[in-house]
């Protein structure tokens, strides 16, 4: 009789506690099987799509190039008279960034943008560092044969034109950082982890999405320029796309450790060496934080920078007259007189 009763109460014991690790597995296999599937899903579409856009665009015509430091190195001019302007451009950019900016220089000064090495339509060679792009930027020096230039870098480009006048304080005849603190820190530190976790084919895939997009060309040309800016067009969306489509730009951005910079000590004795400089910002880059632009006027022995109100971090498309009075009003040091006094 006991018996009987026993065998009909529920035994809920060791089976149901077994019952939820059951499930769990089931579960985890479920999404193992899910994750599996779209990783095969999505390798398989990112090699043909690899495979369907691997032809390599065109370097326009009639671009002008020379030998920088041994790099097949691009560049434009602007102006006939005046003293001489160098301009260096900063991340994803290209001598075509400056042309608004250039047009208004141009009243007074030759004007002379390259593009740095790892952008543009310059040979790629690395190592991609600000000590390698100021020998480039020496060396257009010396193929130009330009005396006693103006050097102006915008965001990174403003590490490679310190370098520059750090190794040849001679050949400078004054220093501007545009939107730029020199500095090896804030979004270099993150580069290189991310590099390391996307590989092929998935890094050149989404490289190619992005770049064929008008819409999220137009959406970062946006943030950073802001509301001043003229619109890109689709003309003006390719002239940002089309020097990351030439042969050799991806395995060039692939070499990339991270965001050009110099360490704050090498940067720091800059302001040792007596050649004017000046530091102009955007009131509105939020690249940088509020207190950059004199933090960085301090560092470098510039004197008080200037603001341009109303400006991003593309300071001189949205503000190009603003901006190149800031650059013109930079005083040259004076050529020093090769005569031996008797």
């Amino acid at each position: 009789m006991l018996r009987r009763a026993w065998s009909r109460v529920p035994w809920t014991g060791r089976r149901a506690g077994g019952e939820r690790p059951r499930r769990r597995w089931r579960w985890t296999r479920r999404l193992l099987a899910t994750a599996l599937a779209l990783l095969v899903t999505g390798t398989l579409f990112s090699f043909t799509y690899n495979a369907a856009t691997a032809g390599r665009a065109d370097v326009p015509a009639g671009m002008r190039f020379v030998s920088a430091d041994g790099i097949r190195t691009r560049y434009r001019e602007w102006g006939a008279t005046g003293s001489p302007i160098v301009l260096v451009h900063g991340f994803a950019e290209s001598a075509d960034t400056w042309e608004p900016v250039a047009g208004v220089l141009a009243a007074r000064h030759r004007v002379y943008a390259l593009d740095v090495t790892g952008w543009g339509y310059s040979q790629r060679r690395g190592p991609y560092d600000a000590e390698h792009e100021a020998a480039q930027v020496l060396g257009f020096l010396d193929a130009l044969r330009l005396d006693r230039a103006t050097l102006v870098g915008h965001s990174t480009g403003a590490a490679v034109v310190a370098e520059a006048a750090m190794r040849a304080p001679g050949r400078v005849a004054g220093l501007v950082f545009l939107d730029g603190d020199g500095l090896d820190t804030g979004a270099g530190s993150g580069a290189s982890p991310l590099r390391r976790v996307l590989r092929d084919p998935y890094r050149a895939t989404l490289l190619r999405l992005a770049v064929r997009s008008d819409w999220l060309i137009r959406r970062i040309y946006g943030s950073q320029c802001g509301p001043a800016c003229p619109p890109l067009d689709h003309a003006g969306a390719d002239r940002w796309r089309r020097p990351l489509q030439v042969p050799g730009a991806e395995g060039g951005l692939w070499r990339m450790a991270g965001i050009v910079g110099l360490p704050a000590a090498r940067l720091a004795t800059l302001a040792r060496i007596p050649v004017p400089k000046a530091v102009v910002f955007g009131s509105e880059d939020d690249v940088f934080a509020r207190s950059s632009p004199y933090e960085t006027a301090l560092r470098i022995g510039a004197p008080a920078p200037t603001v341009v109100s109303g400006a991003g971090h593309l300071s001189f498309i949205s503000h190009p007259g603003q901006v190149a009075a800031a650059i013109t009003a930079v005083p040259s040091t004076p050529k020093r007189s090769s005569r031996r006094r008797g």
